[in-house]
This record gives C-alpha cells, sequence and structure tokens, in this order.
C-alpha cells in the first residue's frame, strides 16, 4: 500500500475485507465516523473475543481520532467438525482381525464401514482456531491497510475544499487592504462636513486629534496581517504529517476571532460585507476540519 501518512486524512470511511478456508469463511467490517478522540468498538465472535487486545492495541498505533467500529464474522464450515482415521487404533484392530481368521477361518469379516464405526478407528477434529486467528489477524491488517486509505483519499477532498476557501479569505484581506485608504479619507471629508454643517468653532488641533482617534478605531491592519499569518500556518498544517484536526480547529477559532474584530471596526457597508464573507467562509472550513483526523 502507498504511504499516505503525509496526506490530509478523514474520520470517515469504510474497509471490508474476506477470506475463507477449509475451517470456513471470516468477514471483516471497520467503519469509521467523526469522533473527537479515537473510540474503538469490537464485535467479535465469542471464539475470536482473544483477539480484540490485539486489534485495540494496533488502532491506537495507527489512528489518532474517530469512532471505530470493528464488526468480525466467523462461519465455520458446514460440518462443524471434521473426521480422521486413527492409524494406530486401526492397525491394531486389523492385527486382532487377522488373529480372529487365523483361529476362526469360517467367520465373517467386517466391511470397512464396519471397522470405521469401532469406537477410536474414526475421529473427530474440531476446527483449528489458531490457523483461523492467523487469519483473523491478517484480515484485520488488510481492513486496516484499506480503511486509512479511504480516509486518506476522503481527507484530499476535504484539504481542497479548505483550500478553496482560503483563497477566498485572501481575496476579502486583499479587497479590505484595497478599501482604507479611500474608508478613511471619506471619514475625514464627512467629520469635516458636519462640523461645517454646524458652524462649529474649528479647533485645528482637536479637529486633527479626532481624525487619529477615528482613523486608529478604523485601523484593521493588524488584524488583516494576523489573517494572512493565520491562512499561511492552515496551508502549512495541511502538507504535515500525522494527526491535523485539533490544531486547525485551533486555528479557526483564531481566524474568526480576526473577523469578528474587522465586523466591529467596521465603519462602511463595503467593510461589513467582507466580514461577514469571511465569517461565512471561516465557518465552512470549520465544518469540514471537524471530519479531519
Amino acid at each position: 500500500m502507498a504511504d499516505s501518512s503525509n496526506r490530509v486524512h478523514s474520520m470517515t470511511a469504510f474497509a471490508r475485507q474476506s477470506r475463507e478456508g477449509e475451517w470456513g469463511s471470516l468477514q471483516l467490517e471497520l467503519r469509521s465516523v467523526n469522533q473527537r478522540y479515537l473510540e474503538p468498538h469490537f464485535r467479535l465472535p465469542e471464539a475470536l473475543r482473544d483477539l480484540e487486545p490485539a486489534f485495540r492495541e494496533t488502532l491506537r498505533a495507527r489512528l489518532g481520532r474517530g469512532k471505530v467500529e470493528c464488526n468480525l464474522r466467523f462461519d465455520p464450515t458446514s460440518v462443524s467438525e471434521t473426521l480422521a482415521v486413527n492409524h494406530l487404533r486401526l492397525s491394531a484392530l486389523a492385527q486382532a482381525l487377522g488373529e480372529v481368521r487365523e483361529a476362526l477361518p469360517q467367520s465373517p469379516m467386517p466391511d470397512a464401514l464396519a471397522l470405521l464405526d469401532h469406537p477410536g478407528v474414526l475421529e473427530s477434529q474440531g476446527v483449528d482456531l489458531d490457523a483461523v486467528k492467523a487469519e483473523a489477524n491478517a484480515l484485520f491488517q488488510a481492513a486496516l491497510d484499506e480503511l486509512i486509505e479511504a480516509r486518506a483519499r476522503e481527507g484530499e477532498k476535504l484539504a481542497a475544499l479548505i483550500r478553496d476557501r482560503l483563497v477566498g479569505v485572501r481575496e476579502q484581506v486583499i479587497a479590505v487592504r484595497r478599501l482604507m485608504p479611500t474608508i478613511l479619507e471619506r471619514q475625514r471629508t464627512q467629520l469635516l462636513e458636519r462640523l461645517e454643517t454646524v458652524k462649529a468653532e474649528l479647533d485645528p488641533q482637536r479637529l486633527e486629534a479626532e481624525l487619529v482617534l477615528l482613523a486608529q478605531k478604523a485601523d484593521v491592519d493588524e488584524e488583516l496581517d494576523r489573517l494572512a499569518t493565520h491562512v499561511s500556518e492552515v496551508e502549512r498544517q495541511l502538507k504535515q504529517k500525522g494527526p491535523m484536526g485539533r490544531r486547525l480547529d485551533f486555528l479557526m477559532q483564531e481566524l474568526n476571532r480576526e473577523a469578528n474584530t474587522l465586523s466591529s471596526k467596521s465603519v462602511v457597508a463595503n467593510t461589513t460585507r467582507c466580514a461577514v464573507e469571511l465569517k461565512v467562509l471561516i465557518e465552512q472550513m470549520r465544518e469540514q476540519i471537524q471530519n479531519i483526523e
């Protein structure tokens, strides 16, 4: 199986494997769904119940998150036991029959079926559980490989959706940066117009202080810088090996915090719309990240 350790892994997947042999048939299903932590559940036949600790340890070594259900079914051969000839017993019986023939040559000898019916000649042998357990272990490993590969394929789809949203976040950040000079100039003009309308006594120093304060309140450079930084970090995490869901979830919280601050500082409809669009994009990413290991 190809190494998928550096790929994004979903927590949702399904795998099925089966084996057949002289002992009967095995079918194993693994189903993985969203879960904040790794939560394995096993349904094993009573005869194979002691495989659970090994299965559980293997899951913990290879999966980080998800509710994983393992269902193993074992159907023995239609004849639950096989029959074998006890050759030592049969030889002893044949020797005894030879002696009988010598002593009583006229006596009828038993046929083959009668010999098999003699106690101890035909022995029953149960299913070789060691062989079944070895096959079940191999089956579990194959199913787990399939499940991990399926989670990786699903994870790549989720990563593509997240990257699309990241492009949208960057576009909104660029749009707000382009708007800021116009917004600040418009604020200055509107303030001057209001003061002129009421014919207030203009104090240049006071006016300048008010304009500086207004500009500071509307300045979102830091928020835009942090948004861009978080976007870059999300992209970096998507390229990392191993589980990343918790880290991505934290980054979504940080992105949302900056979007909320941007919204609170908004003084015109354009930046308000950008802030709303940012929050929509972030929420869409957050929903997808809940599915990532």
